[in-house]
């Protein structure tokens, strides 16, 4: 598991590589938390385009992302996840609070549409 840093604006871009499951999400969590509370931060974007596995643990660290963002007024998006991934954001009710979208740019430029 690993995971990258990237801004465009004010938006965070989280790629994460590997699983996102209780072994990962802890490191995770606190690597994008140290990364979110930088004054350029607005709004959270997570590219799940190399992410080949997520459990539970993996949904907790998206909502509390989430609700963090939430409170400074932000937004956040996921991005390529794949069928399997996206599928566990269904079942888990996460795609009726957080969008899906299909490519970065799309995302980036919908959330900064959102969040103003």
């Amino acid at each position: 598991m690993q995971v990258k840093f990237s801004s465009k604006g004010t938006t965070l871009i989280v790629s994460i590589s590997g699983e996102l499951d209780h072994h990962a999400s802890d490191h995770i969590r606190q690597k994008v938390d140290g990364e979110m509370v930088k004054a350029t931060t607005k709004n959270v974007v997570f590219d799940f385009s190399k992410v080949s596995f997520m459990d539970s643990s993996g949904i907790g660290v998206i909502i509390g992302r989430f609700k963090n963002i939430q409170k400074l007024n932000g937004k956040i998006a996921v991005v390529n996840p794949g069928v399997q991934i996206k599928k566990i954001f269904e079942m888990s009710g996460m795609l009726k609070i957080i969008p899906v979208y299909d490519d970065l740019d799309t995302a980036i430029k919908m959330i900064n549409s959102i969040a103003q």
